[in-house]
């Protein structure tokens, strides 16, 4: 007998609604499509660069060129790609602490971080060193092709030039009046090494913050540098005594110089014509001698007795009378 074949019929029940069909025509299609690749296309081929920006741009991953501030065309659908750099923004990398908010009132982490900001002095002190260096890409090519880890490149260099310049000094220079010479060498070797390594950037600033020594000696150490600052004070006392008395001083010297110098010309010019004078009568003596000492002789006698009156002059040879003195002066003769 032949197999009997079962046929399984659908369960009894409420019927289904038919879902109509919907039928969407191949010009929306197509049309959607060239909406979306156009889209794309204007997405992928203008780039927009702002003032503070330059913009590397790249085919097939090679570097093509440089663009400046503007709107800019490219090959789109990625064949072009542009990588927008900040090359006149200054930016900043901090050591040894961190900025949680920065604005009028400055919020600053608590944590520390001794790995970046303890070092050694040249006279085997251990201090902390906070400091933070600002930079500005000049090179957008070459900071972006010639390092891998720009960042990690530029906090390493820092740290060992800070370290270096730290340890070639002692702790109280650092802590006092090296700091300006810290931070002006820092910016030429930071500046020195980035340029060997062709990184595009350039060190603008390199600012210290807080300088401490271990939280053990922290105490004696604010003592010295108290007593630094009392000592820089009472040099520029000092100074500024020697600069309100030095002057003056030297004004009266170069008076008294001056006064000196008037009393020789003086003295010269008079000498001078003493000798003219002595010349003169010289010559007048050798003509007429006797006439000459009698004239000398009479001038001498009047200068001697210039100022006196009733002046009675008597011959010591004189002995053939008594010499009468006139009590009433030449009146009493008349």
């Amino acid at each position: 007998m032949p197999e009997s074949v079962f046929t399984p019929q659908p369960p009894k029940g409420p019927r289904m609604p038919k879902i109509p069909k919907i039928t969407i025509k191949s010009s929306v299609i197509v049309i959607t499509l060239i909406a979306i690749g156009v889209m794309i296309f204007l997405s992928t081929s203008f780039i927009i660069v702002d003032q503070t920006e330059n913009a590397v741009i790249t085919t097939f991953g090679k570097y093509s060129k440089t663009l400046g501030a503007g709107l800019h065309y490219k090959l789109p659908f990625g064949i072009q790609k542009a990588y927008v750099v900040k090359t006149r923004v200054i930016q900043t990398e901090t050591f040894g602490f961190r900025t949680i908010k920065s604005g009028a009132i400055t919020q600053y982490s608590d944590q520390a971080f001794p790995d970046e900001s303890t070092m050694l002095t040249g006279d085997l002190n251990i201090v902390d060193v906070e400091w933070i260096i600002q930079y500005r890409i000049t090179n957008p090519k070459a900071w972006l092709f010639n390092i891998s880890d720009q960042r990690k490149t530029i906090r390493d260099i820092s740290q060992s030039v800070i370290s270096r310049l730290v340890g070639d000094r002692l702790i109280l220079g650092v802590i006092g009046p090296d700091r300006q010479t810290i931070q002006d060498q820092a910016v030429i070797m930071m500046n020195s090494i980035f340029d060997s390594y062709k990184l595009g950037i350039q060190v603008t600033q390199v600012q210290l913050q807080n300088i401490v020594p271990p939280k053990g000696v922290q105490d004696a150490f604010e003592d010295v540098n108290k007593a630094i600052q009392d000592m820089n004070r009472l040099i520029n006392e000092g100074k500024e005594a020697y600069n309100n008395e030095i002057p003056k001083v030297r004004g009266q010297a170069d008076q008294l110089l001056e006064v000196s110098q008037g009393y020789a010309t003086e003295r010269v010019n008079k000498a001078r014509g003493d000798v003219s004078r002595f010349a003169s009568v010289l010559s007048e003596y050798r003509k007429a001698p006797d006439i000459t000492k009698r004239r000398l002789y009479f001038e001498m006698i009047d200068q001697v007795f210039a100022g006196d009156k009733n002046v009675d002059l008597i011959d010591k040879e004189l002995s053939n009378f008594l010499p009468l003195k006139l009590l009433g002066g030449t009146e009493a003769l008349q």
